[in-house]
């Protein structure tokens, strides 16, 4: 075999790391894999801006269907993003024979069903490894080395713009607007940064995690998603000074016939692995049946570490090439036992909670009496610093409670007239 072809839609800062990798690793990708693989044309509305690779200007286009239906290219690389126009030339290239190799975990949680589903009716292969934790393994890992587990839990740190975020406000007692100034200062976060700080981004990561551990691809509308924007300094101070770290987490856990899946701000201990993900690092935390718990590690993000994931997927796909194989990524079982998902109103969990109070006598009372109203047991409780202020910090730990009843509980506590603010209830993950 000469070698395999290949397109490349998307020549930015991922797909231009991609090309830097298969110039500069030319040889020894050819010493591992016993094939070329050739670049043989890039497609970008912008073909003039100097990137930090240099290519042969006759390979460039403005024409995805340059690409799209060529007859020789094998493999079709798609790093544009968004929605559309990505699903058009996905769908349009896999209807024209081609495999995919995709970083778009947008794409894949929104319209997955329908682009596996064909890709399964052409006989074509979609690769997605980037689209999570970018130079991670964590999707062949599942895939392929876990493939005889079943999954108990998945708790991962899956963006890495709210990480940072979380850590600077910890380690330096920077307010949320300071930290988020700072990421996007350094170009950890977007100029509109709400798709990671509200947990849309770790949402979708999450949703393909699932459909590889348990078989079912879920829509964002069905979790629970809930972002770091409300967390304080304070809530950071407090947290370390009871041993736990907030971090931005993603949960699914399977519990009897019921499956939690649901991404918010999470208490977890100071000794855990996961407590220990500074900055704009990723960490996935997996439990499965046979192998017990496994932490994948590394930065979630970045040029070279998200095209090292594209090209071990164009590696993986020649390798399925030359051998005549057709392997669909998404041909796995579903996990027939799981029956539902559990709502977020029936999880029960422990949770930490701030009260600003009026400092005065009887006040802890009427609010302990409403949570014990509500079944909801105080583990611990403690009254920060007294000051001159009208209002002062009450922070209390909980026993394991029903989401419903703690909702229902600080509804009716924040209607005190002793109460100066919204409350802040944060849950414990217990790991």
């Amino acid at each position: 075999m000469k070698g395999i072809n290949i397109g490349l839609i998307g020549f930015g800062t991922v797909g231009s790391g991609v090309v830097k990798i298969l110039k500069e690793k030319k040889l020894l990708l050819k010493e591992k894999i016993g094939t070329n693989i050739i670049l043989k044309r890039i497609c970008d509305k912008d073909i003039h801006t100097k990137r930090n690779v240099s290519v042969d200007k006759d390979i460039l286009t403005t024409d995805p269907y340059k690409i799209i239906a060529d007859p020789q290219i094998d493999i079709v690389i798609e790093l544009i993003g968004g929605i559309q126009p990505a699903k058009e030339y996905i769908i349009e290239a896999l209807k024209n024979g081609k495999h995919v190799v995709t970083a778009n975990k947008a794409l894949l949680a929104q319209e997955g069903k329908e682009i596996f589903s064909l890709a399964k009716q052409h006989k074509r292969c979609i690769y997605f490894e980037a689209s999570v934790g970018a130079g991670i393994p964590i999707i062949k890992s599942i895939r392929e080395g876990l493939v005889a587990n079943r999954f108990l839990s998945i708790l991962g740190i899956l963006n890495g713009t709210s990480n940072f975020i979380l850590t600077r406000m910890s380690e330096e007692g920077c307010s949320f607007k300071e930290a988020l100034k700072e990421a996007k200062d350094k170009g950890y976060a977007e100029k509109d940064p709400s798709l990671d700080i509200e947990g849309i981004d770790t949402a979708h990561k999450l949703i393909l995690l699932v459909y590889l551990c348990y078989g079912k691809l879920f829509g964002l509308n069905d979790i629970y998603v809930e972002g770091i924007s409300h967390i304080s300094p304070q809530d950071l101070i407090y947290a370390k000074e009871m041993g736990l770290n907030i971090k931005l987490l993603a949960i699914a856990k399977k519990i009897k016939d019921e499956l939690e899946i649901r991404i918010h701000p999470t208490l977890i201990p100071q000794n855990h692995l996961l407590s220990s993900v500074r900055g704009i690092f990723n960490a996935i935390y997996i439990s499965g049946d046979l192998v017990n718990d496994l932490l994948f590690y590394g930065p979630g993000a970045g040029q070279m570490s998200a095209a090292s994931a594209v090209v071990s997927d164009l590696v993986d796909l020649t390798q399925h090439i030359k051998a005549g194989l057709f392997r669909p990524i998404m041909d796995i079982v579903e996990d027939n036992t799981i029956h539902r998902l559990r709502k977020i109103e029936n999880i029960e969990s422990r949770y930490y909670i701030r009260f600003m109070a009026i400092d005065k006598p009887g006040v802890l009372a009427k609010i302990s009496g409403l949570l014990g109203k509500y079944q909801i047991s105080i583990a611990s409780v403690t009254q920060k610093e007294r000051k001159k202020q009208k209002f002062v910090p009450i922070v209390m730990i909980t026993h394991e409670a029903r989401e419903k009843n703690l909702k229902e509980a600080i509804y009716k506590i924040s209607k005190l007239n002793v109460i100066g603010e919204e409350p802040v209830a944060i849950r414990i993950e217990e790991i």
